[in-house]
């Protein structure tokens, strides 16, 4: 389809939002034309969740036009915006577990005879649409709970297509998925895109955009800075447009002086995992980890924090063997660790800022058995400023934070605990550009105050920009290190999968 020709199917232009003195939109425009896929992507505060909030319905413009097919609307609800076929898939799958197949996609369009549901045409027409749109025989009358993500994700584009959409609206569809998964995802996508219906595809993976995309919407500040065809501008450009840089900035440049060994480990094994794992971090040294899935560099990490407890093995902080067999135990001898997924298990989504960040440090700010309120917000609110943590309190809940600022609430509460040895453990998945250069650009602050640092990235491009050396897991065993001279993305991949195996040795 030429996209130039392809007469638009959503319309929003000039739209503008204000939250109190904060403009979260400014004369903003978002172009859909039938039939393509459309990327949407920008920094945390770009105004990417507004504006979609505002097409959903859930937030009144203070200005603008919006027209769906041709249409104008003066007052979007939601219903009002699904009768006009625009249907919304949710990161979270908001489906109900105990619900079949059939009953999900079909939930409040029930077929009915009489004031009966019409339980045989209902997985009948379910079993058709998932033949029709993604070639697929799921069995209709499965639980949603017993699916895998990927197929949940299936049931609630099904649900959609069920009620005629035109347009469908992706928000992140694939954070939780793998790469057989990401793959035929797009291959639905494409099949959709070629029966006329248009998709909105957000996402902080770049490649991903590049891969998927016909157009793409770049915004900055609240406005949209551009409208770009990623095949011709590539990656680059569009995420220099997104964070006003040059994609070469995104790595801040770092010159700090190597101390002494923080953290060794030697000979340390785990039976399944991992075997005869030495390696050494430096004051002020930031050391990659990688390695494929099931390579056990996961389970390296975890027992360096006290989750796994390994079956051989010393680990010693400062020149002194220490016994880890928990994070209390790994939290008494400084060691901080950012888990992979931040919303289960380094933050507490329901509790204040505040009570994150002082959460694992409560000694700081308590006499005589009393925690003292004052000290606790003059510390809280030095490492909100710190930080650059976007909220309007330090009361305010972790939940409704951006996913890049819910990891600095998770870094902040390692800085009140004064902690000296970092393993961060995939720090910046599923955040944007943005929030990925305050992140990196906070982890040299920290080697320059002389922490240790362990970074566990599966993104190569990551420990090449980051890393003062890198070292490589795989099937269980260290076997080799790249310095920053000679690590590159080929290289590294090429040991990670053992076609560059070197002997293994001490990593120091």
């Amino acid at each position: 389809m030429q996209m130039d020709t392809a007469k638009p199917i959503i319309e929003m232009q000039g739209i503008s939002k204000r939250f109190g003195p904060v403009r979260a939109l400014d004369d903003s425009n978002l172009t859909i034309r039938k039939g393509t896929i459309h990327g949407l992507v920008g920094a945390n505060g770009a105004g990417k969740s507004t504006i979609i909030k505002v097409l959903a319905g859930i937030l009144k413009p203070d200005s603008g036009m919006i027209r769906i097919d041709g249409k104008e609307i003066a007052r979007l609800t939601p219903a009002l915006v699904e009768e006009l076929g625009v249907h919304f898939i949710h990161q979270d799958r908001l489906l109900v577990p105990t619900a079949t197949v059939s009953e999900a996609i079909f939930l409040r369009h029930e077929p009915k005879i009489g004031p009966f549901l019409n339980l045989r045409l209902m997985r009948r027409r379910a079993a058709e649409l998932l033949k029709r749109y993604f070639d697929l025989e799921l069995p209709v009358d499965a639980l949603i709970q017993d699916l895998t993500t990927a197929q949940q994700k299936i049931v609630q584009i099904t649900r959609a297509l069920s009620q005629e959409a035109k347009v469908l609206v992706l928000d992140e569809p694939t954070a939780a998925l793998v790469k057989r998964e990401v793959d035929s995802l797009f291959m639905v996508l494409r099949r959709l895109r070629s029966d006329g219906i248009s998709v909105i595809f957000i996402s902080h993976y770049m490649q991903e955009i590049d891969e998927i995309c016909d157009e793409v919407t770049v915004m900055r500040n609240g406005t949209d800075v551009g409208v770009v065809d990623p095949r011709k501008v590539g990656i680059a450009q569009i995420v220099a447009m997104m964070i006003n840089r040059d994609m070469g900035e995104m790595y801040p440049a770092r010159t700090v002086a190597i101390g002494a060994p923080m953290l060794e480990v030697r000979n340390l094994t785990l039976r399944g995992g991992f075997r005869d794992v030495s390696l050494t971090v430096r004051s002020g040294e930031i050391v990659g980890l990688t390695g494929l899935l099931g390579s056990g560099v996961k389970e390296l990490v975890q027992s360096l924090f006290g989750l796994v407890k390994p079956d051989a093995g010393s680990i010693l902080i400062e020149g002194r063997e220490v016994e880890i067999g928990s994070p209390v135990q790994a939290v008494g001898h400084s060691i901080a660790m950012l888990p992979e997924d931040r919303r289960a298990h380094g933050v507490a989504m329901g509790l204040s800022i505040a009570d994150n960040i002082a959460l694992a440090s409560l000694g700081r700010y308590a006499k005589a058995g009393f925690v003292s309120a004052r000290r606790e917000a003059e510390i809280v609110d030095g490492l909100i400023k710190d930080l650059s943590i976007k909220t309007p309190s330090r009361h305010s809940l972790v939940k409704n934070l951006s996913g890049g600022n819910q990891q600095k609430v998770a870094i902040a509460k390692w800085l009140s605990c004064q902690s000296r040895i970092y393993v961060l453990d995939e720090p910046t998945v599923a955040v944007d550009v943005g929030a990925k250069v305050e992140i990196y650009t906070l982890m040299n602050r920290l080697a320059q105050q002389g922490a240790a640092i362990l970074l566990m990235s599966s993104e190569l491009e990551e420990l090449v920009g980051m890393c003062d050396r890198t070292l490589v897991i795989y099937r269980g065993e260290l076997i080799d290190e790249l310095d920053r001279s000679e690590a590159d993305s080929d290289t590294l991949l090429a040991a990670a999968s053992g076609a560059a195996r070197k002997p293994a040795r001490e990593f120091a």
